[in-house]
């Protein structure tokens, strides 16, 4: 099964434990029946920032969604170079969870890798709970937040209202490595 059907099949699980019908768990995380619906079908990417919104209006580790474990550190979790758990998404983006055993995190770290595509592509706009931070690591990374347009490079960053749109896009056809912190 593929990611996102594992995904799918989990936010399924959790509305159906919650007792939720799928217009309620829509309310609450901000989002159309029609998408959340979509989203259980596995039949669109489900963003991760909305899988942080999941967690936080209902008090479940991310982590637990995502891949189906449960965080078990508490005091401190060390992930090695290249080893934190990898969530291949379709589209341009993938994410590398840099936090995923500990517990209870106010902050979710992601190594993320935008693949560069054409330029004429519209760019996927996203919105969330909280606030998000972007450290370009290489690269030349076009973000957009609330309609404006900036260009990272490697050593920028960025923080911003993440309820605001906002979207990325690698430049110069070359690949763009992030961090990026969603609170």
């Amino acid at each position: 099964m593929d990611f996102i059907q594992q995904i799918a099949e989990r936010l399924r699980g959790l509305r159906d434990a919650l007792e939720l019908d799928v217009e309620e768990m829509a309310q609450q995380c901000g989002i159309s029946a029609e998408l959340l619906t979509e989203y259980e079908n596995g039949n669109v990417d489900i963003p991760v920032s909305f899988l942080h919104c999941l967690s936080s209006v209902y008090g479940i580790e991310m982590t637990a969604l995502m891949f189906g474990s449960e965080p078990r550190m508490n005091s401190y979790y060390v992930t090695r170079a290249g080893q934190g758990i990898k969530v291949e998404r379709t589209g341009a983006y993938s994410y590398q969870d840099l936090a995923a055993g500990f517990q209870h995190r106010v902050m979710a770290p992601f190594m993320v890798t935008v693949e560069p595509t054409e330029a004429e592509k519209p760019m996927t706009l996203n919105t969330h709970e909280g606030q998000e931070f972007n450290f370009v690591v290489e690269g030349t990374l076009e973000i957009s937040v609330a309609g404006k347009i900036n260009v990272l490079n490697p050593g920028d960053a960025i923080m911003f209202d993440a309820k605001k749109p906002h979207g990325l896009r690698a430049l110069n056809g070359k690949t763009v490595k992030l961090l990026a912190i969603i609170s």
